[in-house]
């Protein structure tokens, strides 16, 4: 075997942990998979030779890229944070198996949210450290800092998420009995039954692809959320269908075999805490694993 396929397998061994862990950083597929590109590019003009523990040599390189790209995102981005959403994970029946640890570590939307308001190295910090469990060691040099200065980055960065993140029940087959529910009432416009699956500090968000006045970014409460399902939510409702979006029970909205969009939810004490709309054909696209 030459050296160059020997570093193309092994590349490819370690591809499925570096889109988890890009994934995780960026909130975009798309974004994700460009990252890892660029891993692979600057892994081809090194010597393999003098690289001692690949997997770690490229999440070094994978963490300096998204922080990159992090920062040029953050440096062009005109629109408010309320006015953009992570793109959706939507599992189908039988994912590409390249994709099983993308989803086996996908995370809530709700959560990619929170981290988006990080700072790109506190996001860092905590994503290796907390998630892949990377030693702070290691992850210092990616962020220019000492490692006790990188482990209070990652402490900074798990009390902000603690305090803002609900803790979804663990039970998907709860989660799903609930979101049956909200499904059923917002197809019946029943404001009742809405308010008896939503919490009373719900809150929705959603992002309708740059499309202004589609849908408002944000809603909080319950009896604003049931009103505002109520009146709108019968147009998008007929065409939802039962999904799991980020690990967890959601929607996927469907005319015929397109995709529209998908629907995230964090169900906690079966009672729905937040509702993500994300309402863009080619995010959605892109996102969905199922082909």
């Amino acid at each position: 075997m030459d050296g160059q396929t020997w570093q193309s397998e092994q590349f490819e061994r370690q591809r499925p942990r570096l889109q988890a862990v890009a994934y995780r950083m960026l909130g975009s597929v798309t974004d994700a998979e460009d990252a890892v590109q660029e891993a692979w590019l600057r892994l081809t003009r090194s010597e393999t030779e003098a690289i001692d523990n690949l997997g770690g040599w490229l999440t070094t390189v994978l963490g300096r890229v998204c922080i990159d790209m992090l920062r040029a995102r953050q440096s062009r981005r005109e629109a408010p944070i309320d006015d953009w959403l992570p793109e959706p994970l939507v599992a189908g029946d039988s994912p590409d198996p390249a994709d099983e640890l993308l989803l086996a570590d996908s995370v809530g939307l709700a959560l990619l949210v929170v981290l988006e308001t990080l700072s790109p190295p506190e996001r860092l910090a905590f994503v290796l450290h907390d998630t892949f469990g990377v030693p702070f060691s290691e992850i210092a040099p990616i962020v220019q800092r000492t490692p006790e200065a990188t482990r209070q980055l990652a402490s900074r960065a798990r009390r902000r998420i603690r305090g803002a993140t609900p803790e979804p029940d663990a039970d998907l087959s709860r989660q799903r009995r609930v979101v049956a529910a909200f499904l059923a009432a917002a197809r019946a416009g029943d404001f009742e039954a809405l308010l008896e699956v939503l919490d009373p500090d719900v809150v929705f968000r959603a992002y309708a692809g740059g499309i202004p006045g589609l849908v408002p970014p944000r809603v909080a409460g319950a009896e604003r959320v049931a009103r505002f399902t109520t009146l709108q939510g019968p147009i998008f409702a007929h065409r939802c269908h039962p999904a799991t979006v980020n690990g967890a029970a959601g929607l996927v909205i469907l005319e015929g075999d397109r995709r529209l969009g998908a629907v995230a939810f964090t169900v906690t004490g079966e009672r729905i805490v937040t509702v993500d709309l994300v309402l863009d054909a080619d995010e959605v696209s892109a996102a969905g694993l199922a082909g």
